[in-house]
């Protein structure tokens, strides 16, 4: 019996090193055993020496092998390394067996993985930092409790996401520390060694109890997506049961302030045309940002406003105007005395347009091309909304909307016929055009115009 040691759970180097030199030694896989640290060993084990020998020249492990094999070995299965190894044997004898998804070992491997890949998913979506001081200086901490072995494979997408950031991940196997340059590890913690919240987490709650759309409740795909063992770590969990409860009336709320009971044909339509933009490659962009972010609003709205593009945190949530800048247009709104439930908002380019500097991703202008590629959606909400006033918000939308050129501080202030009797426009700045106005007067000025500039569009639709 050959006995092979591996330092820890999701060592897949030693693993594969090992695996070379007993498939070169020729070693069936039962006389293989494999253990983890100071694990029992077989009294009559010998220690396996990793060896290099090509095993013959014609046979090359499938690069699908190793890319199963190191998502495979983050698996809590114990005979996971055994299976391995046998795989890897059989393909000497059969090349083509990894792709025979039907065969009982193939298929338990790939079953490994799969869960292994949803469970470094689930860290990366459950994950919840809460700020906690160390002198002067903020670190940020976070509780996570695995399934499987995927800490250390999951490090290299939190140190890119956060990498300005002090943080430490502690898990009961092992914790992970960032200082802003370097990533070590330590030992495994306990719930206890982790805060319960902090400040921010108020806010948050807020803005989560906000965005939560009665309307498309879900609980058994939601509990599927984001089951009950991870809510302890979610601060925003703690508001699921009661919006939940009041769901039903919050929804019939939404359905009596709309001037239109929602269905019939554009409903449908409208719902179509959302459902064939997630998959839109009309341009490059799709290919960088996460998602496609449609228009929203009901299909009886009298007001469309049309930004240019999403931005960071639409991209992530896939809903237009709920960053910085879409707060700001709330704030306008209310001031004008329009109620955003009853207007239709979207952008001229569907796709976040970015450009990265360092770990952030910085806003870019889209180009001509960019939104000649999407007026073609802008033109099918139009057509489906139908709305008595189209509102652009800064030069892009107004480039999307009159296919050409437009100059806020010419056109602004006056009510323009759209292209194809598509009714009647007005242009104005975008909110972010106000964020970056540098001192507090000037942003206070500009503001106050905006919202004359949305008072007027009210009127002209009324």
């Amino acid at each position: 019996m050959r006995l092979v040691t591996l330092s820890e759970p999701d060592d897949f180097e030693t693993w594969r090193d090992a695996a070379r030199g007993l498939i070169g030694a020729s070693v069936p896989p039962d006389d293989v055993v494999w253990q983890v640290g100071d694990q029992p060993a077989d009294l009559f084990a010998t220690t396996a020496t990793p060896r290099h020998d090509p095993v013959d020249a014609g046979f090359k492990v499938p690069r699908s092998f190793l890319d199963l094999a190191r998502n495979a070995i983050l698996h809590r299965d114990p005979e996971r390394f055994s299976l391995l190894y046998t795989l890897l044997a059989r393909l000497r004898r059969q090349p083509g067996l990894i792709e025979d998804h039907a065969d009982p070992l193939v298929r338990r491997l790939e079953g490994l993985a799969k869960h292994v890949r949803r469970d470094i998913h689930k860290m990366r979506a459950f994950l919840r930092f809460r700020e906690v001081q160390e002198g002067d200086v903020s670190r940020y901490v976070a509780w996570f409790e695995p399934e499987h072995h995927i800490v250390r494979a999951n490090a290299a997408f939190f140190v890119n996401r956060f990498a300005s950031m002090r943080w430490s991940i502690l898990t009961p196997e092992v914790s992970l520390h960032w200082d802003g340059s370097t990533l070590s590890e330590g030992p495994g913690a306990t719930k206890a060694d982790a805060p319960e919240g902090d400040p921010t987490e108020e806010v948050w709650k807020t803005y989560y109890a906000s965005i939560f759309n009665p309307a498309r409740v879900k609980v058994g795909a939601m509990l599927k997506e984001m089951p009950r063992k991870y809510w302890k770590n979610m601060p925003e969990t703690a508001l699921v049961p009661e919006l939940l409860a009041t769901a039903q009336a919050r929804e019939s709320g939404m359905i009596a302030k709309a001037r239109v009971a929602p269905g019939g044909n554009s409903e449908i339509a409208w719902q179509a045309l959302r459902d064939e933009a997630m998959s839109c490659t009309r341009c490059h962009l799709y290919k960088h940002a996460t998602q496609t972010v449609f228009g929203e609003g009901p299909v009886s709205a009298s007001i469309m406003f049309v930004g240019e593009q999403p931005g960071d945190q639409e991209d992530l949530s896939g809903h237009p105007f709920v960053g910085p800048a879409g707060q700001l247009f709330d704030r306008a709104l209310n001031e004008a005395g329009i109620d955003r439930s009853q207007t239709y908002v979207t952008n001229a380019v569907k796709h976040f347009k970015f450009e990265p500097r360092g770990k952030r991703r910085i806003h870019a202008k889209p180009d001509g091309g960019e939104i000649e590629a999407c007026r073609w959606w802008i033109e099918q909400e139009q057509m489906l909304v139908r709305p008595k006033v189209t509102v652009a918000l800064g030069a892009t939308a107004a480039r999307s909307l009159f296919g050409k050129v437009m100059t806020i501080s010419r056109e602004r202030g006056q009510a323009k016929r759209l292209p194809g009797d598509a009714g009647e426009a007005w242009i104005t700045v975008h909110p972010s055009y106000l964020l970056r106005l540098p001192d507090e007067a000037a942003r206070t000025s500009e503001f106050s115009r905006f919202v004359e500039d949305l008072r007027l569009a009210k009127a002209a639709a009324a």
